[in-house]
């Protein structure tokens, strides 16, 4: 429990109240005396019971309003006095992120067939830590992910149009819609296919894949998955129901998200800000974070005097150190909505080594990956003569 005091206008209130009581009981005693002295020659003796009785009740009064006002004052919330420390922290809660860098995700091939805008995983930001890719996808039916290996990383699939199927070698199969989501933790290894799905309209499958390494004790464990359906996630309306927030990973403004989704603690807030709208969201100190634009309106980031601006397509990377709070805005003047998708991590104090779909700690390890792969062990045996049903639609 900490320890509380009074502020100094209590401890006034508290002296001001003794002093007035003090010089009332005073009073009352001298009057008392003066009583007793005359009694006996001035008053009868059924006055002098009389008077004694007022003084007696002159005196309860006055302990019992004493005793009402220093309970009243107790049980207030006690306010410190404001420290230096207290005035630091109320500024730090509202410091925004510096932005260290905002880049372009180039469109380019990807699996079979595939595209995609690749932000992180590439010379302009590689290994982002916890962050190893994020890959924003467009896949058409014909194409898609066939069958693959992973170990050492979780995936984090979001679907924002469409539906993407999903196999793997331990028998695991389903399909994610638009709005939801999938984390698989690839652990020791995993084998598996990602395929789109077969749309009546033609249209291509979109979303967002997000590679997140895993803390070097955990690279060995059992895969797992576990899927977020889009009405599972909460939402909230901020600005006066001009921004709103989709909590799928962490926090914004008193929601919560569900909970354990990934072993590497990550947050993803999907935010949607129409023009003229404004939105602070907090973010856990000294975790590494950026923003994706989806689509729409361009978005200011930043206080006014500091302010940047990126458009569709753009990541925008905020320093790790500085502030602990982003700030997003939609200038009124526009036409359509901006959307966002805003997603921290907490670094990891390791080294990386990955190559293609194998991500390890050290050059040895990435080279027992390959083995145990090839030779269908430590993990991948069950990948022996494994194929997919779904890896099957790819044009040959």
């Amino acid at each position: 429990m900490k320890n509380l005091t009074f502020s100094s206008t209590g401890i006034t209130v508290i002296t001001i109240l003794f002093g007035i009581f003090s010089v009332l009981l005073v009073v009352v005693n001298q009057q008392q005396q003066a009583q007793t002295t005359t009694s006996s020659s001035i008053i009868s003796s059924l006055q002098h019971q009389q008077i004694q009785d007022l003084i007696k009740t002159t005196r309860s009064s006055l302990s019992a309003f004493l005793l009402l006002i220093y309970s009243y004052l107790v049980s207030k919330p006690l306010t410190p006095e404001p420290t230096e420390e207290m005035a630091t922290q109320a500024v730090a809660k509202s410091i925004p992120r510096r932005i260290l860098k905002i880049f372009h995700a180039i469109e380019q091939s990807e699996g079979a067939g595939a595209r995609v805008r690749r932000s992180i995983g590439t010379p302009a930001l590689r290994n982002f830590s916890p962050f190893l890719m994020l890959d924003h996808f467009s896949i058409r039916p014909g194409a898609g992910f066939p069958d693959h290996p992973h170990r050492g990383q979780e995936t984090i699939t979001y679907l924002l149009s469409g539906g993407v199927d999903h196999e793997d070698f331990a028998g695991n199969k389903g399909t994610i819609h638009a709005g939801d989501l999938q984390f698989m933790t690839a652990g020791k290894g995993i084998m598996h296919a990602e395929m789109p799905a077969l749309n009546p309209d033609g249209s291509p499958n979109v979303g967002l894949q997000l590679w997140v390494d895993l803390p070097a004790k955990l690279k060995n464990c059992e895969p797992r998955y576990r899927d977020l359906r889009a009405d599972e996630i909460p939402t909230v309306k901020v600005d006066d129901g001009r921004v709103t927030v989709k909590v799928i990973s962490g926090q914004s403004h008193g929601v919560d998200s569900v909970k354990d989704l990934a072993y590497t603690p990550v947050w993803i807030l999907d935010v949607t800000i129409a023009p003229g709208g404004k939105i602070t969201q907090p973010l856990p100190e000294k975790w590494n974070a950026f923003a994706y634009l989806l689509e729409g309106a361009d978005i200011i980031f930043g206080q006014e005097g500091q302010q940047k601006t990126a458009s569709q397509y753009h990541n925008v990377v905020f320093h790790q150190e500085e502030g602990n709070v982003v700030v997003m805005s939609v200038d009124a003047g526009e036409s359509k909505p901006g959307r966002v998708v805003l997603i921290a991590g907490t670094p990891l104090d390791q080294k990386v080594v990955q190559y293609g779909p194998f991500v390890l700690n050290s050059q040895d390890e990435v080279y027992q990956a390959f083995e145990d792969f090839q030779g269908f062990k430590n993990g991948f045996e069950r990948a022996r003569g494994w194929e997919s049903e779904i890896g099957k639609r790819m044009v040959r």
